[in-house]
């Protein structure tokens, strides 16, 4: 029977262990530290084989060949060939050639420059969208696991107090109030141990759901220390980097562009023709010239409409702007304030539960502490522990958040753009 308490007492000690043992390990590394290479490289197979990022790659090559088309010449020559035999017999063969007279062309490849940066902004949004969906899906599995296990222990805990398993008989001191809240606490440890498995399956479908051909043991882990925010970076300058900003102000700039088009579409493109051929036995050459007359449709409204759009975009961009301004703020803040309290606790925290732990055990074997006493304190060690997961956790989100709104989640991951 001591035995049997021994091994829970070291399942135990094992538990409040390894939870946390990786941090104690880690050193910080001076600047801003990248991610670990297995992290690295699962993340960048994942995001490159998402079929979201493939379909925003594509948006990118069409746009491409939209620029190269909008590139070539607007107007194509015309052949035209003449037989008359009418009085006089007439053979005459003609060419005529529109001239972009206004630089139509140049204006329309703009538009479609504008076009594709702004898919290229979007297609890093696109990735970086995936890596945040799947980091925070590994940092739930991760903390989901450590979750059960300790609502696994807490219901092991309760179980073998009430059957009195060890050295001595855990229940034979309880008090019969005592034994009524001891079942209550089983039933309700056995709810959060099918709660905890309940979680931790819908973050498995989480990571599945960007990586379905990977196992849980092809997981990478997340660490536990994170880098601090570099005080050297320059927030207007990441800010101006950011994908959704930037594509923000691409759709400005095709604004603009188009409004030129527009404005040059009201000016009309001559036609140029020579013709030669001869009429019975006489040579003929011709020559003409015919200009578009735009008095019953100027094409104003077509600019009026594109100023309109210009606007629009231009408002737009500043909120996107504004929205980035206040994200960036708010998730530094954040990371912070998280990142420092869990120092505490890797620091002071997590050595002195691992001792108290201990500890209660030593005395409760020895006689001198009560069951019910035992209980609410190694109970009360459980939940400073899960609070601990939900702090870390809470790290491993605002760092995630930092990354995205500083638009360092390339940097802090080492991403090569797969094209």
């Amino acid at each position: 029977m001591q035995n049997r308490y021994s091994r829970l007492a070291t399942g135990f000690g094992v538990l409040l262990f390894v939870s946390w043992a990786a941090s104690a390990a880690e050193t910080e590394s001076p600047g801003f530290a990248r991610a670990e290479a297995s992290l690295v490289r699962f993340v960048q197979g994942v995001v490159d084989s998402n079929p979201r990022v493939k379909a925003a790659r594509a948006a990118v090559e069409a746009s491409s060949a939209y620029r190269d088309a909008a590139a070539r010449p607007l107007h194509n020559p015309e052949l035209s060939l003449e037989a008359e035999n009418a009085g006089a017999h007439v053979r005459a063969l003609g060419i005529s050639q529109s001239l972009d007279w206004a630089g139509k062309r140049d204006a329309r490849t703009a538009v479609a420059e504008s076009d594709r940066l702004v898919a290229e902004a979007e297609y890093s949004a696109t990735r970086w969208d995936v890596t945040a969906e799947l980091l925070n899906g590994l940092a739930l599995h991760q903390t989901g696991i450590e979750r059960k296990a300790v609502a696994d222990s807490r219901q092991q805990l309760i179980e073998e107090l009430l059957t009195g398993a060890g050295g001595r008989s855990g229940a034979d001191d309880l008090s019969p109030l005592d034994m009524d809240l001891a079942r209550l606490s089983a039933i309700d440890a056995r709810i959060q141990a099918a709660t905890a498995a309940a979680d931790l399956a819908e973050a498995r479908q989480a990571v599945r759901n960007l990586a379905p051909q990977s196992s849980g043991a092809q997981w990478p882990l997340l660490p536990s220390l994170l880098p601090p925010i570099s005080p050297a970076a320059d927030p207007q300058t990441l800010l101006l980097a950011l994908p959704e900003v930037l594509a923000a102000r691409r759709q400005v700039e095709s604004a603009q562009a188009l409004v030129e088009l527009r404005r040059r579409e009201r000016r009309p493109d001559p036609t140029l023709s020579l013709a030669g051929g001869e009429e019975d036995d006489e040579s003929l050459i011709g020559l003409s010239l015919t200009i578009p007359l735009f008095v019953r449709n100027r094409f104003h409204h077509e600019v009026t409409a594109a100023l309109a759009e210009r606007s629009q975009a231009q408002q737009l961009a500043d909120d996107v702007l504004q929205r980035a301004q206040a994200r960036l703020s708010s998730a530094a803040e954040r990371y912070q304030l998280s990142r420092s309290a869990w120092e505490d606790w890797t620091s002071a925290g997590q050595a002195g539960l691992t001792r108290q732990t201990g500890e209660l055990r030593q005395l409760w074997q020895a006689g001198e502490l009560g069951t019910g006493d035992y209980q609410a304190q190694f109970t009360a060690i459980l939940d400073l522990q899960e609070s601990a997961l939900d702090l870390r956790d809470a790290l491993w989100s605002a760092w995630f958040e930092w990354l995205s709104a500083s638009g360092q989640g390339s940097v802090w991951l080492a991403f090569e753009d797969a094209r």
